[in-house]
């Protein structure tokens, strides 16, 4: 088959940025003008077609990615929205792994706000070229050119106003277009489908031109072509700026800043048309780079559909209709209906069943999907987000995905016998569809705990355990994820040997543990000879090291950051085992870190607070009575904002307490920020709670 649409012509973005600054919104006003849909749906009415889920229609948030494609101007746009809340930043994480751009969505009121930020890391991290839409321009207190300062402070983002707002608050009537200088003014009888092209208004003039000045020298900076032009003083064409602002954006060297209103149907479509323009198509993306399963050679994938089939599963999800879903993005070749594909990650080989191309939770069967397609895949037996799939007789594995440990947990257990089954279902369902949502089994209680990024994370998922998979379950309160770790260097022995009739089993392993780099986890090194621990035992020494160091010495949470170095042992030929030397491992490990000075850690989370400024001097004081750390204030229209640390331990309960502080007028938000020492009388009751239950 011939494609219908020229890969050239193709574009993957995502809509991202910091909750309520409305992404969903503008995504659903994107599906109106496109013609997806005939109306949009309003998030706060709970119809937004892209928010399908129970949860997010009652919260009026987005939980979980969704997938769409819609058509402007003969370019096909395969659109993923994404959460903004910090309990979901795996879904931008795993979404910005496969797409080629991305529109950042600011509040015109809040700015840069602090999921902005970890959004706007993120998109750094893979190198994703993003145009900026401020919107929100008709609320009051909105202002364009401080978001676009904020921008440059906080994110060091080279942004740069491709656009002006036309009024601001109450007043604001459209855009202004700095590289055509025109006005756009949206009819309000249709939704803003049609509009009226005006000139620049007299009292905007000077302002226009200063801005167009601007943008210009900025792409004469960047630009080689606007630098001839530049310099012999000529103007340039319209075209020759879109041109150079798509090449500056394509190097991430510049951020087109645009702006609008989404609920008030104003400054979208100059926002589909800045995707078309600015944004890269597959192949304007680098080549993907994997390794070969035959040694360790590193290959190239380009965005060709002649290449060799290479495609990654970046997200699995449970279709009441379809069954198991496996979003895919294909970075070259061609996969067919019906089509045998290679696992690369397990060596498992899989008939592909069906594929879908998914408008949210609704469903178009394809013949095939080709290279920078993003499709959904029915029949996978074995898959996991992150996994590779490939062409059998030329496999490759691509880079997996990282996610950030879980913060929370809570325990769960089934009301009645019947419950149980539905339980364990919900549960592999649900984990495999959420890499960052961690189930055990309390080895001592025989609870079930469930570990997540936050209090709305593990509400939701239970929820969801409850509605979708029918189990009834009894949840325990909230508790804090803590770690553990060692501070000093220790080295120790340990002999296994046992004899009990029969073959007997000896293993003597000697370790030596030490601290490492925060946020390293673990790590083993082998240092012993081949003559003191053969190479097919040091797997198991490695094995018994990790199980000791998933139960920590103080009060049972995991050891974190240190390097255990095998350094020494011995064996019999005749008596040792793999199992005797995991034993040893552990026991080892186990003696070395009581003796390596073991603490507790406690995760640290940044938190934004926003108060009327009456309200300030009691909010503070509360924040500083719950071991809080103030590291600034600033003004924000008629509200104050307050940057703090906190431990996460002290924010349970805290939406009520700011509630009641304020009146119900503050808000706040946190994220994750790092792992710090617990105070040691605080570690100490920790630690006593646990040695006597």
């Amino acid at each position: 088959m011939a494609r219908e649409i020229q890969i050239e012509r193709v574009r993957n973005i995502g809509i991202m940025a910091h909750i309520d600054a409305g992404k969903t919104t503008t995504t659903e006003r994107i599906l109106y003008y496109t013609g997806r849909v005939h109306r949009p749906g309003e998030v706060d009415e709970g119809a937004a077609q892209m928010d399908y889920m129970e949860q997010e229609k009652e919260r009026g948030i987005t939980i979980t990615s969704a997938a769409t494609t819609c058509y402007w101007r003969d370019h096909q746009i395969n659109i993923i929205d994404t959460p903004g809340h910090v309990d979901f930043t795996v879904e931008v994480e795993r979404s910005l792994r496969v797409l080629d751009g991305a529109v950042a969505v600011f509040c015109g009121v809040g700015g840069v706000e602090p999921q902005s930020e970890t959004v706007w890391r993120q998109a750094d991290r893979y190198k994703v070229p993003r145009v900026a839409f401020v919107n929100k321009m008709d609320r009051t207190g909105a202002h364009f050119q401080r978001t676009v300062d904020m921008m440059r402070d906080r994110l060091r983002a080279s942004a740069i106003p491709i656009q002006l707002p036309y009024g601001v608050g109450s007043g604001f009537r459209g855009v202004v277009d700095l590289l055509e200088m025109k006005v756009r003014v949206p009819h309000p009888e249709d939704l803003g489908f049609t509009y009226e092209e005006l000139e620049v208004p007299a009292e905007m003039a000077a302002e226009a031109t200063a801005m167009r000045a601007r943008l210009i020298e900025t792409l004469a900076e960047l630009d080689e072509e606007i630098m001839e032009l530049y310099l012999a003083e000529q103007e340039p064409q319209v075209e020759q700026l879109r041109a150079a602002v798509r090449r500056s954006t394509l190097r991430a060297e510049l951020v087109p800043v645009l702006c609008g209103a989404a609920l008030k149907n104003n400054g979208v479509q100059k926002l589909l048309d800045a995707v078309v323009d600015y944004l890269p198509s597959p192949v304007d993306r680098p080549a993907v780079l994997g390794r070969r399963l035959t040694g360790q050679d590193l290959e190239e994938r380009h965005a060709r559909d002649d290449e060799p089939f290479s495609a990654l599963s970046f997200k699995i999800l449970t279709d009441s209709f379809a069954g198991r879903l496996a979003f895919m993005r294909v970075y070259s070749g061609v996969l067919k209906s019906g089509k045998v594909v290679l696992n690369a990650n397990t060596g498992r080989k899989e008939r592909i069943q069906r594929l879908l191309r998914m408008h949210a939770n609704k469903r178009e069967d394809l013949p095939e999907a080709r290279t920078g397609e993003i499709v959904a895949v029915v029949g996978f037996k074995q898959i996991r987000t992150g996994d590779t799939l490939c062409a059998i007789e030329r496999p490759l594995l691509l880079e997996e995905m990282n996610f950030p440990e879980p913060v929370i947990f809570v325990a769960v257990e089934p009301k009645t016998k019947a419950d149980q089954e539905k339980l364990e279902t919900a549960l592999k369902s649900l984990s495999e569809e959420d890499p960052t949502f961690h189930v055990r089994k309390d080895p001592e209680s025989g609870q079930t705990i469930l570990s997540g990024m936050g209090e709305l994370h593990l509400e939701v998922l239970t929820d969801r355990m409850q509605r979708e998979f029918g189990a009834q379950c009894n949840i325990g309160r909230p508790q804090v994820a803590y770690r553990e770790t060692i501070t000093s260097e220790v080295q120790r022995a340990y002999v296994f040997n046992r004899h009990t009739g029969g073959k007997g089993q000896f293993a003597r392993v000697e370790l030596k543990v030490a601290p490492a780099e925060f946020g390293s986890g673990y790590a083993f090194v082998n240092a012993a000879s081949v003559d003191q621990v053969p190479p097919e035992f040091v797997p198991a020494v490695d094995a018994g090291c990790r199980q000791a160091s998933d139960t920590g010495i103080l009060a049972g949470y995991p050891l974190v950051d240190l390097q255990v170095t095998l350094v020494g042992g011995s064996y019999n030929e005749d008596e040792s085992s793999e199992m005797a030397f995991r034993v040893a491992a552990t026991q080892a490990m186990w003696d070395a870190a009581k003796e390596a000075g073991p603490v507790l850690l406690e995760p640290i989370m940044a938190v934004e607070v926003v108060v009327p400024e009456e309200y300030l001097g009691e909010v503070t004081g509360h924040l500083n009575a719950k071991r809080g750390r103030i590291h600034g204030m600033e003004p924000r229209s008629d509200l104050r904002v307050v940057n703090a640390e906190m431990p996460l331990s002290e924010m349970f309960g805290y939406a009520t307490q700011l509630r009641s502080l304020t009146q119900g007028r503050g808000v706040y938000t946190m994220q994750f920020a790092r792992y710090e020492r617990v105070p040691e009388k605080i570690a100490t009751e920790i630690t006593r709670r646990y040695v006597g239950a």
